[in-house]
């Protein structure tokens, strides 16, 4: 019999290509014309929008880097993310494996009190979060703002993984325990090497959700400014501007803030389509 011919996409796949270019253009458009801006003057920028800076000026960043303060900015980012995101990888998926691999008494109550809290805007809570910050004694401080990051990221990160974790064979850790590994070994030295592609899909979830977020800082570090974040940085920066018309500082600014969140997507793309396509493939 003869090999049927591939008669291409079709119109369906063909609408579906140009879908995804439109929206690829969408995306790309605004990021490359604030990459460029940081490079214009005044003029330039309110002027012929699609015109190439005139010279390779670098100035911006540099006053967006110190005289906007985006570095100091940068760095109270990169260490709230990097132990939020620690100890949500850490507690979240030890509490997604527990529910997902034993049962026991008010397990499954206690995985749907997880879930309940992706519904539960974080906005509806920030009168309330800020008086039990504030009660703690952890208001207006880093340490205070990594543990509510940490609470709004769990539901996710235990929904996300203890579907993660059931596609796993349970041979393998019956065997583990049988050669008289502990449960704390088995989780630590056979289900998370086996669990590699969902933890690190989900752990830049985390990343790129807790770089972004906005509310939660401006709520809990209002009253330190020289421990605000990225987020809150930009708003500030974007104040000024429109003060002293310095158009390229703020777009330097964005840009600066853009950079590292791009970079991190760029690399590990691969692990993050892996990830989910492992999860809903085993």
């Amino acid at each position: 019999m003869a090999p049927r011919k591939d008669n291409g996409p079709g119109a369906l796949g063909v609408l579906s290509h140009v879908a995804l270019a439109v929206w690829a253009l969408l995306i790309i458009a605004p990021l490359l014309w604030t990459f460029l801006a940081s490079f214009k003057s005044n003029t330039e920028i309110f002027g012929d929008p699609l015109q190439l800076p005139g010279a390779l000026r670098l100035d911006a960043w540099g006053r967006a880097w110190d005289k906007a303060h985006i570095g100091q900015y940068m760095l109270n980012t990169v260490v709230v993310v990097l132990f939020g995101t620690a100890g949500t990888m850490v507690f979240g998926s030890m509490a997604a494996y527990v529910l997902a691999r034993y049962r026991f008494a008010g397990s499954r109550l206690i995985y749907y009190y997880f879930v309940a809290g992706l519904a539960f805007p974080v906005f509806l809570a920030l009168g309330p979060l800020f008086f039990v910050v504030k009660q703690v004694g952890l208001l207006n401080s880093h340490v205070g703002l990594v543990l509510v990051y940490i609470a709004y990221s769990l539901p996710f990160t235990v929904f996300f993984l203890a579907a993660f974790f059931r596609t796993l064979p349970d041979a393998v850790a019956e065997a583990a325990l049988i050669d008289g590994a502990s449960h704390t070994r088995t989780f630590f030295q056979i289900m998370v090497p086996m669990a590699r592609p969902g933890l690190i899909s989900i752990t830049i979830f985390n990343v790129l959700g807790q770089w972004n977020q906005y509310l939660l800082p401006l709520v809990l570090l209002a009253g330190a400014p020289d421990k605000w974040v990225l987020t809150q940085g930009i708003a500030r920066i974007s104040t000024l501007a429109g003060y002293e018309a310095d158009w390229p500082g703020l777009f330097a600014a964005l840009s600066i803030t853009i950079l590292p969140v791009a970079i991190v997507y760029i690399l590990f793309q691969r692990q993050i389509q892996s990830g989910l396509s492992s999860g809903a493939l085993k």
